[in-house]
């Protein structure tokens, strides 16, 4: 299997790319050792490592929402050996944070979406209420008299509770917290309303019968939560908010270097190693083309910043 891929790989490749990689490749994680994006990194990267002959090697280099990390690759030489794992914070910093020294569409080259985490919309059953629809009834009562947790201010789930907002016409508060252990623990107590929270952390408390699991917020349903509808097919249109992982490398990477390496992570995402374990991971595999994961990038980009636009987040 592997040497057929390799024979693909080399196939698409000319002139110096046939030679990538003589030596091992860095590849730089934003986030602590064990997160989400650690191990994304780690698990496709070991594959990717078989495939390509070389080792790709995880650097963690966590703080400031992942952008110290995200500098650190996007002033790198651009020849293939400094990758970096970008993620949906990415795009919600470069419309939410005017501080930013790297432009997010500029300064990188995208080589391929890996993985994603979608987000389970869960409340408490002390708000009386079975279905999406029996919220959004609520939230139209009583204005404002709702609350959201959500891990940060500018986060993926804070712009997505507030795009429903939008869509649905219906007035939240958002209340922030550190991290999902503190958001979750006020929601269990009842001290907010509702959550959007990654699978792993919210469907426990939902088998247990502690919270309420109402929808996905994916545009097609999570296989890990199959039997939850998406928010989409609840009747808000066009919705679609993940917390997604994707492979990236500075920008001027030369073109046939990026989609060898593109062709290497596609077929780790397909190998069944690296599927069963992003499955007990809880990860949703995605895969595609640079040009697909560039246009990705651009539509997260503008769908959020018109959100942070709307509630004031927007630089």
């Amino acid at each position: 299997m592997i040497a057929l891929v390799l024979s693909a790989i080399a196939g698409s490749s000319v002139g110096y790319a046939a030679d990538y990689p003589s030596h091992s490749i860095r590849l730089i994680v934003g986030f602590p050792p064990g997160s989400a994006a650690d191990l994304t990194a780690r698990l496709v990267g070991e594959q990717m490592s078989k495939i390509l002959g070389q080792q790709l090697v995880v650097e963690t280099h966590p703080g400031a929402s992942s952008s110290i990390a995200a500098e650190t690759v996007a002033r790198a030489s651009p020849d293939g050996y400094t990758l970096y794992i970008g993620t949906s914070t990415n795009v919600t910093d470069a419309v939410t944070n005017p501080n930013l020294r790297f432009d997010f569409t500029k300064d990188f080259a995208p080589i391929t979406p890996l993985t994603a985490l979608p987000l389970v919309l869960a409340v408490n059953p002390s708000l009386g209420i079975s279905d999406f629809q029996g919220l959004i009834a609520l939230a139209r009562s009583k204005p404002g008299a709702l609350t959201y947790a959500s891990v940060g201010i500018g986060s993926v789930p804070q712009l997505a509770c507030e795009l429903i907002s939008i869509r649905e016409h219906i007035k939240l508060v958002h209340v922030p917290y550190p991290g999902s252990p503190q958001a979750v623990t006020d929601l269990l107590a009842g001290r907010v309303s509702m959550m959007l929270g990654v699978a792993s952390t919210i469907m426990p408390f939902v088998e247990s019968g502690r919270l309420k699991a109402l929808a996905v917020s994916s545009a097609k349903r999570a296989r890990t939560v199959p039997n939850l509808p998406t928010i989409e097919e609840l009747g808000v249109p066009d919705f679609d908010a993940t917390v997604w992982f994707g492979l990236m490398a500075p920008a001027g990477t030369p073109r046939p270097i990026v989609d060898k390496l593109a062709a290497a992570a596609n077929a780790a995402l397909k190998s069944p190693q690296v599927d069963s374990k992003l499955a007990a991971a809880k990860f949703e595999p995605l895969g595609g083309s640079p040009d697909e994961f560039a246009a990705f990038i651009a539509r997260e980009t503008a769908k959020w910043r018109a959100v942070a636009r709307a509630t004031g987040l927007a630089k």
